[in-house]
């Protein structure tokens, strides 16, 4: 134990198996004690084929929720020990299906008082337990169908590192790092036009000295996504050049990025703000709904890569 009191919760996967494999090896006395000759990580298996329907190895692992090549596996060691058996399918002769055989039935109805008597031992156990670990069970297997371990991992990984994320103003010196970015991800789905190098080569001349602005995202010190607001007409921005390096992603450096132009945007006295984009970029559509961007009809795009017009009324 002192293991897990070292380790901690991060350890529960490998603390339930130890149980697990516990039980399991309790169990297999608990057999012996009845004279049942079965291992114990065939019940489920056979409790499914005890209600005497034939049944296919698809169907079972369904019913009990395990692997389909697990439910093979077991089936084969079980017609093997002459419990299980496999007959043809009369609708389809190329499948077989799964059925207890004499010995099978036999320990059917053999196991019954085991049933009775291993559930009344299991109801005194959770009785003489603070906490009911059966429920504890179901609401855990639910929290993890709602949303999986990986993805609860992934989004403490996102958090922590999105806190090292510091977003500034552009400077000169951050132009190299403002073009690269930009550059990466165009080149990587289409090809740079001409607005591209005025506005990439030229920001102070294009974007900030018309009355725009630029942020550059910075995580452990290094320029790694920007984004910049581009004044137009009638108290409306564009939303520009948002690009994260390939090397960053999955920090939510996009989002804050653009929450920290909406916030600039009001402080400009910006009413509304407007984007262009392409629907193959997937991740960059979802974000910019996150964000609160609704899909437009505008006029005409100057660039040959834009299918799709957003706005956000601020």
């Amino acid at each position: 134990m002192e293991f897990y009191n070292k380790v901690g919760k991060m350890a529960l996967g490998s603390r339930l198996r130890r149980l697990s494999e516990k039980l399991t090896e309790q169990a297999a006395e608990v057999y012996g004690m009845y004279g049942i000759d079965m291992n114990p990580k065939w019940f489920p298996v056979f409790y499914a084929l005890a209600e005497g329907e034939d049944k296919s190895i698809m169907q079972i692992a369904q019913e009990i929720s395990h692997s389909h090549p697990s439910v093979s596996t077991i089936v084969k060691e079980m017609v093997k020990h002459g419990i299980a058996q496999e007959v043809p399918n009369k609708a389809d002769a190329r499948k077989n299906y799964i059925r207890l055989t004499d010995k099978g039935r036999e320990i059917n109805s053999r196991i019954q008082v085991q049933y009775a008597d291993v559930n009344a031992a299991v109801e005194t156990a959770l009785n003489e337990t603070q906490y009911n670990i059966w429920k504890a069970i179901e609401e855990w297997e639910f929290l993890l169908e709602q949303k999986s371990l990986f993805n609860r991992v992934k989004d403490e990984k996102k958090a922590r590192e999105s806190a090292d994320v510091r977003v500034v103003d552009y400077t000169p010196k951050y132009q190299p790092a403002f073009k690269r970015l930009n550059e990466e991800w165009i080149t990587k789905h289409f090809k740079m036009e001409e607005t591209d190098y005025k506005s990439l080569d030229h920001p102070d001349d294009y974007i900030l000295s018309k009355g725009g602005h630029i942020f550059i995202a910075l995580y452990n010190g290094e320029p790694v996504g920007t984004c910049a607001l581009i004044k137009m007409d009638n108290n409306m921005y564009e939303l520009a050049k948002m690009a994260v390096s390939p090397t960053a992603k999955g920090k939510g450096i996009g989002f804050i990025l653009g929450q920290a132009c909406i916030a600039k945007a009001k402080e400009l006295g910006a009413d509304k703000l407007y984007l262009e984009s392409n629907t193959i970029l997937k991740p960059a559509i979802n974000l910019y709904h996150k964000l609160g961007f609704k899909k437009i009809t505008g006029a005409p795009s100057p660039y040959e890569r834009c299918n799709i017009q957003m706005t956000l009324d601020i």
